[in-house]
């Protein structure tokens, strides 16, 4: 009994008193109706109808759930368990006065009971329709969204808990944190059905959701299955876009985070994002092999300022580092991670900003002299396509001459790994910045094979990165918010897609794993067409792609490929202890040839010979084509493709 008038709150104890005043009161008026034609109770009756009539009334109430569900969320069949708690208590009532009294005033009791059902269905009616609005005067209009939960199962009633409490807590805070109204689950175990989890009733499976989300005119999609596998979710996502409703998701199980600033998991609930529609789980890692190839050492990371390199900074520094170097030209974005790190870590990490160019050899030198980086992180290159078109003589520079310098540098001095970050556009390049990067590769494949001093060179190989600058992602969204059409440069352009993070992570694990001369690639599931991915995102501003928003295609840029790829035809691929992450096959290179030739390429980029350097870079890296002509091949296989596919198969 105390655990239930703990939970009887005083919401609950106030509706129970004016469903007590509007029963006493339903006896009094019924009374005075038969008055009018003479055929009123005696007092006795009257006054024995209006006590135990209310108890009895309330009684019923409580037995039939009259008080279990939250006023905001009655709907029409809930008022059906006031129908049934009066109705039984009104009989119990009588009964007990024949029991009393050994007569019934009949027409006493049917009109008390259908007065009585009136006035409590009314109030209650009235009640949500006005003082509910009063209540909420102040709440901003986006707030108490009528809000469809996906998933029946722990989380959903954890959630349902914290909304409820947050919407009854008389602190704004809380106030603000509970935007939503729930009104509806939508849940594949068709056993549910009709069930009710705190007061909201699981209506219906995911292929319904569509018709629930009209039917209960809902604002916004709540996913609320953390651990749902990802063919599963990716299904009931594409559901979900077909409604053209905003969608806000709960993480991954595993990013769950229950601290001082995230204590509830209402906290936790954030929009969707671009990553949730990748089509693969997020990449796990083995941190503890990254910690111990960490700890302890003084770690060097180039371009530290970009967002490959402080996103490595950021997760170098969990692992306590003895030291940790930035260097990058642009002292913004350097000074940002600065002061980041600074905030998080006080003075417990040790770390320095150093403003330089890789192109510089002897100011490099002087940093690995001072500082004797043990683990070097190379980050630091140009990479927007278009623009190195433009300067192709910009991205050797910058990509090839720093490359060589750092790497050379930190095999003069002794360093113990040297990680280069490469890309998917090193492969079969149509562009002076692929180029770039696939010459990058060589260098460290031509000092890994060196064997001088005790350098293991490793480079990592992945697509293209979710949130970092120049990607599609960004723009796409600010094209959004600003009612601008989305603009795709092919329909049929498609990219591998990983997170910063996953990026970063398989920079670490590679590095840690190593054991020099190999190139990494990252398994990344299944390419994303970027058109299907601009249409994704648009659904999640809850618009609908051609009709709210344009997505206007532009043509292909200047060096861009309809399909990258991660591995060219002379690789293999070899597993590691990651099943995600490979070993693709370095291509031994002719050393003397490439010196010579390596030579040629930074002499043209530093005469700024632009048709030189281009024909030099050609030189270099053989499979450096043309996008016109690897376009063409890529467009004849996909029609050869499709027209196998539509062949009939014959015995």
């Amino acid at each position: 009994m105390k655990d239930f008038f703990k939970k009887f709150r005083i919401r609950k104890v106030i509706l129970a008193i004016a469903d007590a005043f509007i029963i006493a009161i339903s006896a009094l008026i019924a009374n005075f109706l038969l008055s009018l034609f003479h055929m009123e109770a005696s007092t006795t009756q009257l006054t024995i109808s209006m006590i135990i009539g209310t108890v009895c009334c309330l009684a019923g109430l409580l037995a039939f759930g009259a008080y279990n569900k939250m006023w905001r969320y009655f709907r029409q069949k809930d008022y059906m368990s006031c129908v049934y708690g009066v109705a039984v208590g009104i009989i119990i009532c009588w009964l007990l006065v024949y029991l009393i009294m050994g007569k019934i005033p009949m027409l006493l009791a049917v009109a008390h009971g259908m007065i009585a059902l009136l006035g409590v269905c009314v109030f209650r009616f009235t009640f949500k329709r006005t003082f509910i609005n009063l209540v909420d005067v102040g709440i901003k209009d986006a707030a108490y969204k009528r809000t469809m939960i996906i998933g029946g199962g722990q989380a959903c009633k954890t959630l349902l808990r914290e909304i409820r409490n947050a919407q009854e807590s008389p602190y704004t805070e809380d106030k603000l944190s509970a935007m939503f109204s729930p009104v509806c689950i939508i849940d594949d175990d068709r056993s549910k059905i009709g069930t009710e989890i705190n007061g909201v009733t699981i209506v219906g499976v995911s292929q319904e959701i569509p018709k629930f989300a009209e039917e209960y005119h809902i604002e916004q999609i709540l996913f609320a299955i953390p651990s749902c596998l990802e063919d599963e979710r990716m299904r009931i996502l594409k559901i979900c876009s077909e409604t053209n409703i905003p969608v806000k998701m709960i993480p991954f199980i595993g990013n769950l985070i229950f601290d001082d600033t995230k204590k509830s998991l209402l906290h936790q609930v954030r929009d969707i994002k671009v990553e949730d529609l990748l089509g693969r789980d997020p990449i796990k890692f083995d941190n503890q092999e990254i910690k111990n190839f960490i700890s302890g050492k003084i770690c060097m990371v180039t371009g530290g300022g970009g967002s490959i390199g402080s996103e490595l900074v950021r997760q170098i520094a969990k692992y306590n580092p003895k030291q940790i170097i930035i260097v990058d030209i642009y002292e913004n974005n350097a000074y940002d991670v600065q002061q980041e790190l600074k905030n998080e870590y006080d003075d417990s990490l040790n770390l320095h900003v150093m403003i330089a160019s890789v192109r510089d050899y002897f100011r490099m030198n002087q940093l690995f002299e001072k500082y004797k980086p043990q683990i070097v992180f190379h980050a630091a290159a140009h990479k927007h396509v278009p623009l190195m078109e433009d300067s192709p003589m910009e991205a050797i520079k910058n990509n090839v001459v720093g490359t060589f310098n750092v790497a050379s540098l930190a095999q003069f001095h002794d360093v113990e790994k040297f990680v280069m970050i490469s890309t998917d556009k090193a492969v079969n390049p149509t562009n002076v910045m692929g180029a770039s990067k696939r010459c990058c590769e060589m260098i460290i494949q031509y000092l890994s094979q060196q064997n001088e001093g005790k350098t293991e060179f490793v480079t990592t190989r992945f697509g293209n990165v979710l949130g970092s600058s120049g990607s599609v992602i960004p723009l796409f969204k600010r094209q959004i918010e600003q009612g601008k059409p989305v603009t795709v440069t092919h329909r049929d352009v498609i990219r591998y897609f990983m997170t910063i993070p996953e990026a970063v992570s398989l920079v670490m694990e590679a590095a840690a794993i190593a054991q020099g001369g190999e190139i990494f690639v990252l398994d990344m599931g299944k390419p994303v067409r970027i058109v299907t991915l601009a249409e994704n995102l648009i659904r999640m501003y809850g618009k609908v792609p051609y009709v709210d928003v344009e997505i206007r295609f532009t043509g292909l840029r200047p060096g861009e490929k309809i399909k990258e790829e991660l591995l060219m035809d002379e690789e293999g691929l070899q597993k590691t202890s990651n099943k995600l992450i490979f070993i693709g096959k370095q291509i031994e290179i002719e050393e003397t040839e490439f010196i010579q030739k390596l030579r040629s390429l930074c002499k043209a980029a530093k005469e700024n010979d632009e048709q030189l350097a281009v024909s030099k870079l050609h030189e270099m890296v053989p499979t450096f084509v043309t996008p016109e002509e690897f376009n063409k091949l890529a467009d004849a296989s996909a029609v050869s493709e499709e027209h196998t596919q539509k062949e009939p198969t014959t015995v």
